[in-house]
């Protein structure tokens, strides 16, 4: 009876909200995005155009997102929601339910890995998504459709040269292999990069002894001298096996969301994991 009832009750809620901040009052369009990379990316296309709302919490694992009765009244009262369809459930069957004609999949538009979801990883995707979002900005709010088309020109532009310089960066490198606690980072495999996980696509799932020790084997041949952790995800299994085999642990963060308190954007967390991937991997950076 539960299950029937919170679909009623969020939209009863949203009306109820939409007087009290969960409709902009100022005239602006309110726009939902479901996690950091999709709200860093409204941010840069409209700025203070639209009143812009994240589900997911800093600090928090958005897979593990389950959203509160207001979360799912802001998504119901929401001009639009962008999200990614398979990454978070309760945000899928809350635009399903209350906003299916608001909501904005980026799936489709990114060019996904089958059963990866993590495409903000390779910027070209991201711009990709950016594309999208301006589309629909422009159609929600036409009166500044000028200002998101040069807003998307601006992010494509910062992308394709962060692009550039993974490329560029990854170019000459001792070793291609990359150890991280999760298989989060498959869209980078571009770069000339392999990528060898702890634990599969959830960051919690526990490893079999039997693929730990192939790890172990792995991590021997090809001479690996750092295990990556990352940043919202308990590093245990990561620090644990680093230890083991008296490597270097560090932080490669897959951008599922920000620190709390964090000042760091998209653009300087992944350069920063530029940066350790070249440490790990023995890069040299040539003119």
């Amino acid at each position: 009876m539960s299950r029937l009832l919170f679909p009623v009750l969020a939209v009863a809620l949203a009306a109820a909200f939409a007087g009290c901040g969960v409709a902009a009052g100022d005239g602006r369009p309110t726009v939902v995005a479901s996690f950091y990379p999709l709200q860093y990316v409204v941010s840069e296309l409209a700025g203070s155009q639209v009143r812009l709302l994240g589900l997911t919490q800093p600090g928090v694992e958005p897979h593990d997102l389950e959203l509160k009765v207001r979360q799912v009244a802001e998504v119901s009262a929401a001009d639009l929601v962008v999200y990614e369809h398979g990454l978070q459930p309760s945000v899928d069957d809350a635009v399903h339910n209350n906003a299916k004609d608001r909501g904005l999949d980026i799936a489709p538009l990114v060019d996904l890995h089958s059963g990866n979801p993590h495409f903000w990883l390779d910027p070209v995707r991201l711009a990709m998504a950016a594309r999208g979002i301006e589309a629909r900005l422009a159609k929600v709010d036409p009166t500044h459709a000028d200002d998101y088309a040069a807003n998307l020109a601006t992010l494509t532009a910062k992308l394709e040269d962060l692009d550039a310089e993974f490329r560029s960066g990854l170019a000459h490198c001792d070793r291609d292999l990359v150890v991280t606690s999760h298989d989060a980072f498959g869209y980078q495999e571009k770069y000339g990069l392999r990528f060898a996980a702890i634990a599969g696509l959830s960051p919690d799932a526990e490893p079999s002894p039997a693929h730990l020790a192939r790890l172990r084997s792995l991590i021997d041949s090809e001479h690996i001298t750092t295990v990556f952790s990352e940043t919202l995800a308990s590093p245990k299994m990561a620090d644990t096996l680093s230890r083991d085999l008296g490597l270097h642990a560090a932080v490669l963060d897959p951008i599922e969301g920000v620190a709390a308190r964090s000042s760091k954007d998209y653009l300087s967390i992944m350069r920063a994991n530029l940066a350790a991937l070249q440490e790990a991997n023995g890069c040299r950076v040539t003119p």
